[in-house]
């Protein structure tokens, strides 16, 4: 019954994710077929590359693959530098992300299916692509960075013109760190104990946590982090910040799964993407009271 009351959520996300990032793809294909056609063209075909990737292997339904398609094409127009090459785009560490889920969701598949928190064979849903993956396109997108580029304290902040994608990254580390943390931690973790109050509770449980999972989500926090870093062709803040925002998040995570969700108030989705918006957001506040 509360899943079917927060149903809503789910739909909020898709909303507030998918037609911005269908308008900003839309509007990047044809802005960059005038200028640089070889920008539009590898950006549609390798975004459209990995949708095809995600659906063949399960790992998300066809509306599921659809949707990081489109959010993927949008971080790769969104980090655009030149001399142009495709890997030195958001579709490296976008690529991270997903590898790092696919492999951790299939790590102890049968214990899972067991204790019955196995991810549906048929792959994460549109919603919960967009819940994982959205804010990090939003953060990315021309307005926000515009933004942060008009503060006084983000220009003495920032060091290298990527590290302006700080917050884009961070969400995308952090997305990647849940999933890792949750789908090992299920199976390497043993008892997870609940992170508010530290009592020992079943795998699976909303909120739970353990030593082994968080350790898993914080190297694939590192992982996705440092991929980016080296695509966006940025430094060792740009790695620090992001990777910092990342593990804030996924301890924000299991604390609105603990207490919101675990009452009910929030689904998963609506925790996912809060979370994501939780490491952006604290990677900004770091960046705020830089010297």
């Amino acid at each position: 019954m509360a899943q079917e009351n927060t149903a809503w959520q789910s739909k909020l996300v898709l909303l507030a994710v998918l037609p911005f990032a269908g308008t900003d793809v839309l509007l990047a294909c044809y802005g960059w077929a005038a200028r640089s056609a070889a920008v539009a063209i590898w950006t549609a075909g390798l975004s459209g590359l990995l949708g095809l990737m995600t659906w063949k292997l399960r790992a998300a339904t066809p509306a599921g693959a659809a949707a990081g398609a489109m959010i993927a094409a949008s971080l790769m127009f969104s980090t655009v530098i030149f001399p142009y090459q495709p890997r030195h785009t958001a579709m490296i560490p976008t690529l991270a992300v997903s590898l790092l889920a696919f492999a951790a969701t299939r790590v102890g598949r049968r214990q899972k299916e067991r204790l019955g928190t196995a991810e549906a064979r048929r792959g994460r849903s549109a919603s919960q692509v967009a819940a994982n993956l959205g804010m990090a396109a939003l953060v990315a997108s021309g307005p926000v960075q515009f933004w942060l580029m008009d503060s006084g304290w983000f220009a003495r902040a920032t060091r290298t013109p990527r590290l302006g994608f700080v917050l884009a990254l961070a969400a995308l580390a952090e997305a990647a760190a849940d999933t890792v943390s949750s789908e090992i931690g299920q199976v390497l973790g043993g008892r997870p104990r609940m992170i508010t109050t530290l009592r020992a509770v079943e795998p699976g449980r909303d909120g739970a946590v353990s030593v082994a999972g968080t350790l898993a989500g914080a190297v694939a926090a590192a992982v996705v982090a440092g991929a980016g870093s080296w695509a966006l062709r940025g430094d060792w803040n740009l790695f620090e910040l992001s990777c910092a925002g990342a593990v804030f998040g996924l301890f924000f995570d299991s604390l609105l799964g603990a207490t919101l969700e675990e009452r009910g108030w929030l689904n998963n989705d609506a925790v996912n993407f809060l979370s994501t918006a939780s490491a952006s957001g604290f990677a900004l506040a770091v960046m705020a009271v830089l010297p």
